[in-house]
């Protein structure tokens, strides 16, 4: 059992679904013979070496090394931890995770009652929006209609230091929750309080649509900062006047909540774009909110950080095409070149990044509303490329009609140029920078371990792991092997585990390769089961199914001998006990015997 998932599940949903299918909706394949291949999604390659197989259910790459099931690539791909990808996985072919012990047993790592408390707060939040004359008035005065309030899930955390402590801390593991998931804080006596008052509130969903933590945004006119005398009896600081007050409070980081990984809004576009060929990328809640609402659901932002590199992966993963839309001062161009550099090694072929800089004093929100739809698809339109604004950027303070401004530019771009993936684009922007400059560019070349690495043939391995490889590629060839073991006897590494495999698999007919190795997943033998996994395994069914058994066969010929040669040492020493020497004996004849027949 992983956690508390029956192993029991997993091995039926790895039975249902297609691995092929799985990676494919990902990541493009196309057929290889028996297999499928791509250019491998975990480390930039020209040539592919990432391979599926439809008869292991297993994915494999010969360049990096990536390996595992459909589980597996989805906890590296998405990023997901074991329970989260298996319900992802569950949900794709309409199947509900179980839980072996039932609620009330569930483990403290289990993240399940964080996430249910969250999503009481956003509703808590919802209820109190509607009494609040304020929030109201700022909703009208921003132009969101209803349907908008709702999709996102906009809120209101009313004055005072415990109305959401009052409305779900009641008990000691509830206030813990509330302190885990960053709701409350704690004043200079001990005392805990709201951490968001006075604000509007945009729930930050993962991308299961689960709340993980929240934007508060203050509003004008809201009540003073002077504080309540429960406030000062407990030690709970005011909150601060809106001069030095930040218009915009988030969550802190929690084990749900990373703000250097999430996206606002990245739920809401994927709900509202089956097919995702464009990306936009904006600075505040606002702005975002306020393009879905005129009819672009295609904006995400950042949550008061800049542009990460977790970032700019997950948003080429949503979409081949992203847009990073910034203000055209000097914050705004800094922010953009920070986005640049985070793209850069991300940027594989089929990938491109464009920038929009907005005229001053205007903002997505402000524009799309004097421009409408078209308008700003218009500017979208007319964004920069980003090998335009690379070097652009890089030669704005550079004469490029001297030797010594050329040299500049070329010093400046080279290293960055060697960020870029190996592929087509470094190429041109290579040639580019020649171009520009009259110098080679001399980007260094790709590193060894990350070039195209044709498949290995089958490797020299041990007895025991041959047989385990080829049980791990065909595992029904178990139904021939009776127990008892008779090379349980043979002293040698893997035995031991070789027998539990043949257990395993006698026990769950039809079990497939991927399921098997997951059996595993927690338990030190894993990580070499999905080497052998991954090892190419030469050879038709029927000549493997007789490789493997001719493997035993030797182990146990191997057995014998050893202990044969073991006794015959103790005969010498004078010290064979009555029933060894019989067994003694009887080896020999054996051996006399086979001979005999040979």
């Amino acid at each position: 059992m992983r956690g508390r998932i029956p192993d029991s599940f997993i091995d039926e949903l790895l039975a249902r679904v297609d691995i092929v299918d799985v990676i494919e909706r990902r990541v493009p394949l196309k057929k290889a013979g028996r297999e499928w291949t791509a250019c491998c999604p975990f480390h930039n390659e020209r040539s592919p070496s990432f391979y599926v197989s439809p008869a292991k259910q297993f994915f494999h790459c010969f360049g990096c090394g990536a390996h595992g099931s459909a589980v597996k690539f989805l906890m590296d791909y998405e990023r997901l931890e074991f329970p989260d990808a298996v319900e992802e996985l569950a949900q794709s072919v309409g199947l509900a995770v179980p839980r072996e012990g039932g609620r009330e047993a569930a483990p403290r790592e289990d993240k399940g009652d964080l996430y249910a408390l969250l999503d009481s707060a956003a509703r808590w939040y919802e209820n109190e929006l509607p009494g609040n004359g304020e929030a109201q008035a700022y909703c009208r005065r921003r132009g969101l209609d209803a349907d908008t309030i709702a999709r996102f899930r906009l809120g209101w955390a009313p004055a005072g230091y415990d109305g959401l402590i009052k409305a779900l801390g009641g008990s000691d593991r509830r206030m813990q929750l509330l302190t885990e998931a960053g709701m409350v804080a704690t004043g200079e006596r001990g005392h805990r309080y709201d951490r968001f008052r006075e604000r509007l509130m945009f729930p930050i969903l993962d991308r299961r649509g689960r709340v993980i933590a929240f934007g508060g945004r203050v509003l004008r006119g809201s009540s003073s900062a002077s504080p309540s005398r429960e406030d000062q009896e407990a030690g709970i600081p005011a909150r601060t006047p809106e001069k030095s007050s930040p218009k915009y409070l988030n969550s802190p980081e929690t084990p749900l909540f990373h703000k250097g990984r999430e996206l606002f809004a990245l739920w809401q576009v994927k709900q509202a774009n089956s097919s995702l060929q464009r990306i936009v990328v904006v600075e505040g809640y606002m702005d975002v909110i306020a393009l879905h609402q005129a009819g672009l659901p295609i904006a995400v932002a950042t949550l008061g950080t800049a542009t990460t590199p977790e970032h700019t992966e997950v948003l080429f993963r949503a979409a081949p095409d992203v847009v990073f839309c910034f203000d055209g001062d000097r914050a705004g161009r800094a922010a953009a070149w920070k986005a640049l550099d985070a793209a850069l090694p991300r940027l594989r072929d089929g990938r491109q990044a464009f920038f929009l800089f907005l005229p001053d004093g205007e903002d997505p929100d402000s524009l799309v509303r004097k421009e409408g739809k078209e308008g700003f698809e218009k500017r979208l339109k007319g964004a920069t490329p980003l090998s335009d604004y690379f070097f652009g950027e890089l030669a704005h303070d550079v004469d490029t009609g001297s030797l010594d401004g050329r040299a500049r530019l070329a010093e400046r771009a080279r290293p960055l140029i060697a960020k870029l993936p190996d592929g087509a684009f470094r190429d041109l922007m290579a040639q580019e920078l020649e171009k520009r400059t009259g110098a080679r560019a001399n980007v260094p070349a790709e590193p060894a371990a990350r070039r195209a690495v044709q498949r290995p043939v089958a490797v020299q391995r041990s007895l025991v792991r041959s047989a385990i490889a080829l049980l791990l590629a065909q595992p029904g060839v178990a139904e021939l092997v009776e127990p008892p073991y008779r090379f349980l006897r043979l002293d040698k590494p893997g035995v031991a585990l070789l027998a539990e495999l043949i257990d395993l698999c006698r026990t769950r007919p039809g079990i497939n390769p991927a399921m098997l190795v997951e059996h595993f997943a927690e338990r030190s033998e894993y990580p070499a089961l999905q080497k052998l996994m991954a090892a190419m395994v030469v050879g038709e069914p029927e000549a493997q199914r007789a490789e493997f058994l001719d493997a035993l066969a030797r182990m146990e010929d191997q057995a014998v001998a050893l202990r044969r040669e073991a006794l015959t040492a103790k005969h010498r020493e004078g010290t064979l006990s009555s029933a060894e020497k019989a067994e003694l004996r009887e080896l020999l004849a054996a051996r006399r015997s086979s001979a005999a027949q040979g």
